[in-house]
C-alpha cells in the first residue's frame, strides 16, 4: 500500500501501452483519486479504476469496482466486463476510505476489541456470531484474514472520516499481537493456536495475554446482546454508506456484505434483515446501547428517518 510506488507503476505501464489501456488497482486503502491524480507520473487518469477483490480471491464472489470522479464510462464498463468474465458479482462503490465492505468491517473490529476488553471469552464471541448466521465468528475471521491485515484496516479507518463510529474499543489488542508475530492462521498463532487444517485451540500464551488485556475481567454478557452489539455496528455503517451514496441502493448493500464477508446469508443482508426485524425496533435497540455505552451506537440519520416513517428498504 505505497502511493508513490503505485503512481510510478502507472507511469511505467502508460509508457508501453496504447491510449485505451485501462489500469485497475486492487488497493484496499489508498483512495483511487490519489493514484489517478494528474501529474508527471499519470497522463491518462480517466483510464484508472479500482477493482477490489476479497481474499481468498478464487472463492470469494464479490468484486468492488471503484471509479474516481474522473474515471471514464469506458474504463468502468471494461472493469465490469472483466469482473463478470472472471465470475465475480460486481458492485460499484464510491471512492472513500475502506470503500464499502471494509468500511463496514471496521466498526465490527472495534466492537470485538471492546467485548474482549470487557472479558467476554473468545469462544463465546465466536459461537454467538455463528448462531447469528455468520460463517465464522469474529476471532476466527480475524485469524483467517490475518491479524496484521485486520489491524491495519481498523487503524486506518480509525484515522479516516468515520468519526465516533470507529470508537469504543482498544485496537491495541491486535497491534500488540502483530508485534508478537501472532498473525493468525498463516503464522499458526493468532487468537487461536493452529496445528492442522481444522485443529485450533486457545493456547496458554494467548490466555495469559488476554488476562492481562482484560485486567482479569470476566463478562457474563448474554448471547443476544453480543450478537446485537456486533451486528448493529456493521448494519449502522451499511446504512450510513447508503445515506452517503457510497453504495447505489439496498440491493448492492446486501450483495456486498453477503458476498464480501458472508453476512448471515439466510438473513438476506443488512437491509433485508432490517426490514424483517423492523427498523423502528432496531433503532430503539441501538439507542439503548448508545445510552449505555456511547455515541458509537447512535443510529445514522437514514435509520432514524426510516424508523419514523415506517418505510422499508425493500418495497
Amino acid at each position: 500500500e505505497n502511493l508513490e510506488l503505485k503512481r510510478k507503476i502507472v507511469q511505467q505501464v502508460e509508457e508501453v501501452t496504447p491510449d485505451h489501456c485501462v489500469f485497475a488497482t486492487n488497493t484496499s486503502a489508498i483512495p483511487i483519486a490519489d493514484i489517478a491524480a494528474p501529474g508527471e507520473e499519470v497522463k491518462r487518469p480517466e483510464n484508472i479504476v479500482g477493482m477490489h477483490y476479497f481474499s481468498p480471491v478464487p472463492s470469494m464472489p464479490l468484486l468492488e469496482i471503484i471509479p474516481h470522479a474522473g474515471t471514464s464510462g469506458e474504463a468502468l464498463s471494461t472493469a465490469f466486463a472483466v469482473g463478470t468474465k472472471q465470475g465475480k458479482t460486481c458492485v460499484v462503490v464510491k471512492d472513500v476510505p475502506g470503500f464499502y465492505v471494509n468500511r463496514c468491517l471496521g466498526p465490527i473490529l472495534v466492537e470485538f476489541c471492546a467485548l474482549v476488553k470487557e472479558g467476554v471469552p473468545l469462544d463465546k464471541l465466536d459461537k454467538a456470531m455463528k448462531n447469528f448466521g455468520m460463517p465464522v465468528g469474529p476471532a476466527t475471521l480475524i485469524d483467517e484474514v490475518g491479524v496484521d491485515v485486520a489491524s491495519k484496516v481498523a487503524t486506518y479507518l480509525a484515522s479516516a472520516d468515520l468519526g465516533v463510529r470507529m470508537t469504543g474499543g482498544d485496537l491495541s489488542l491486535m497491534t500488540n499481537m502483530v508485534d508478537k508475530g501472532w498473525l493468525g492462521r498463516k503464522s499458526k498463532q493468532g487468537f487461536f493456536t493452529y496445528s492442522g487444517k481444522k485443529d485450533k485451540k486457545l493456547g496458554p500464551e494467548v490466555e495469559a495475554y488476554l488476562n492481562d488485556f482484560t485486567s482479569g475481567n470476566v463478562s457474563n454478557l448474554g448471547e443476544v446482546d453480543i450478537q446485537d452489539r456486533i451486528a448493529s455496528r456493521l448494519i449502522n455503517e451499511a446504512a450510513k454508506c447508503l445515506e452517503d451514496e457510497i453504495i447505489e441502493n439496498p440491493v448492492a448493500g446486501d450483495i456486498g456484505l453477503v458476498f464480501g464477508i458472508g453476512f448471515a446469508p439466510f438473513k438476506g443482508g443488512p437491509f433485508r434483515y432490517l426490514d424483517s426485524v423492523g427498523v423502528s425496533s432496531y433503532v430503539d435497540r441501538m439507542n439503548g446501547f448508545a445510552d449505555q455505552l456511547g455515541g458509537q451506537f447512535e443510529p445514522c440519520q437514514l435509520l432514524k428517518d426510516y424508523a419514523a416513517s415506517g418505510k422499508k428498504f425493500h418495497g
